[in-house]
């Protein structure tokens, strides 16, 4: 393998996994939150804050507020849009299941990332590969287990918001020229608008002492999951670096039996082996591919 370009993949690697760890900081958080707070004003109020943050930020770490200059609104629109999609559905499938059974459902996102990265990125995806993918969504079905009372509106929700974050990780590698700034402000500010538009007196409950540091900590950790997913997908090609988001389902799984008392059922565990496998079988074909 070329020693630049395995250099860019191992970096790449590392911001991902930082990602990951923020994703699952924000998922801990919003568990516990969603418990007592609606959909609306978590959404609101960790998009606020992670883009307040960020704006904080600017001057030290990413230039100052002028980079979040762009002549490129349709592709800011277009992401913006699918994170409704992806903030929305994952978190509502969130606040209705066990943590485990969101995270395991929710990654089937980079086995629909390796599959559009063929379509839209042109990555050579062979046989194999296609092959992986296809036993992924076998271990979806074994998980869901259709027409036994599984394969509900939250669990589709999450295979939706799936769909919108495999979608955006590819349009990242479309906007490799825009400013991580940018890219990580424009893209929260459609589910902030709609979030605020849907908040009533019905909808919002002021937090307490606990909910204000679990919102702050929701927003904080997704901006480092932001810097994370943003420098390594746009580093190189998805199909390498999806599957190591299932390092989050060791952490969602621990977490989960901890904090909750969730134990995950012999065929969420059988379906998400199954899913983890098939991604980890892609990683072992584009790496030999890469030698």
């Amino acid at each position: 393998m070329n020693t630049t370009r395995a250099d860019n993949i191992g970096k790449s690697i590392t911001w991902i996994l930082l990602g990951v760890s923020g994703g699952l900081g924000l998922d801990l958080c919003a568990k516990e939150l969603l418990q007592d707070y609606s959909l609306q004003e978590f959404i609101f109020i960790r998009s606020a804050i992670g883009v307040l943050v960020f704006l904080l930020i600017a001057p030290i770490f990413f230039g100052g507020h002028k980079m979040l200059h762009t002549a490129r609104w349709k592709w800011h629109a277009l992401r913006s849009t699918l994170a409704i999609g992806a903030m929305y559905g994952f978190f509502y499938g969130l606040s209705k299941m066990p943590l485990v059974n969101a995270l395991t459902l929710g990654f089937t996102a980079p086995l629909m990332v390796t599959a559009l990265s063929s379509i839209f990125l042109g990555d050579h995806i062979g046989r194999h590969r296609w092959g992986a993918v296809v036993v992924g969504f076998i271990g979806t079905l074994v998980m869901l287990r259709p027409g036994s009372g599984e394969f509900t509106f939250a669990s589709m929700a999450i295979l939706i918001a799936a769909f919108c974050y495999a979608t955006q990780a590819i349009t990242a590698r479309y906007l490799k020229d825009e400013s991580m700034l940018s890219m990580a402000v424009y893209v929260v500010l459609g589910p902030m608008l709609v979030a605020s538009f849907f908040i009533n007196n019905e909808t919002w409950i002021t937090p307490d002492s606990k909910g204000w540091i679990l919102m702050l900590g929701a927003g904080l950790c997704s901006v480092v999951t932001w810097i994370g997913f943003i420098n390594g997908y746009r580093g190189t090609s998805p199909a390498i670096l999806a599957p190591f988001e299932y390092a989050a389902l060791i952490g969602g799984a621990i977490a989960g039996y901890l904090i909750w008392g969730e134990v995950p059922d012999r065929w969420v565990l059988a379906g998400g082996m199954i899913i983890i496998a098939s991604g980890l079988y892609v990683v072992y074909r584009e790496v030999g591919r890469l030698n």
